[in-house]
């Protein structure tokens, strides 16, 4: 009994070791993936942001590096509505975005940056928490064009019953 739990012991002290010499290193090199460079991007969006939607109407947003600068949150709050809360991660090769909405639901969404500079991240609907069917409205779109150090468009693309809407926000920094 006792040869067989050391041989487990070592077993599994083999396997993390050889676990933190594969995996670590890379995450840890921060090499430059797509990913790595989209979020980098991201990070330069910290402070606060103000514009119009496509109808006039003032924006506000923050966007603020969180979780030892491993997330970006995003505060986007607008008259007559609660605020949006969304966060932005690296997930692999992929940056995932988890956003709450004062629905109540919570879309996920994934970019898969483009080689390059990055100039527009495009974010695909993966799926939702609170969301009981498709049918019932969320967020299930969104681009984020980086026209400038200090100035972006959000394009939120909101769908319910299949039916999409468009909101646009053009964003400065102040």
């Amino acid at each position: 009994m006792r040869i067989q739990r050391n041989a487990k012991f070592l077993l599994s002290s083999i396997f993390l070791a050889s676990f933190a010499i594969i995996f670590v290193p890379v995450r840890a090199s921060g090499a430059a993936s797509k990913a790595t460079a989209a979020f980098h991007k991201l990070e330069s969006l910290a402070g606060n942001w103000e514009g119009k939607d496509a109808g006039g109407n003032a924006v506000k947003s923050k966007f603020q590096l969180i979780a030892g600068d491993t997330a970006v949150m995003e505060i986007l709050d607008m008259p007559g509505m609660d605020q949006m809360d969304t966060f932005y991660s690296i997930d692999g090769d992929t940056i995932a975005l988890i956003h709450y909405c004062p629905t109540g639901n919570q879309p996920r969404m994934r970019a898969h940056p483009a080689p390059g500079e990055v100039k527009m991240l495009t974010f695909a609907f993966e799926g939702a928490g609170n969301l009981p069917n498709l049918a019932v409205g969320h967020e299930q779109h969104l681009v984020i064009e980086f026209v400038g150090p200090n100035h972006i468009i959000e394009r939120w693309t909101w769908r319910k019953n299949g039916k999409d809407t468009l909101m646009v926000y053009d964003l400065t920094r102040k």
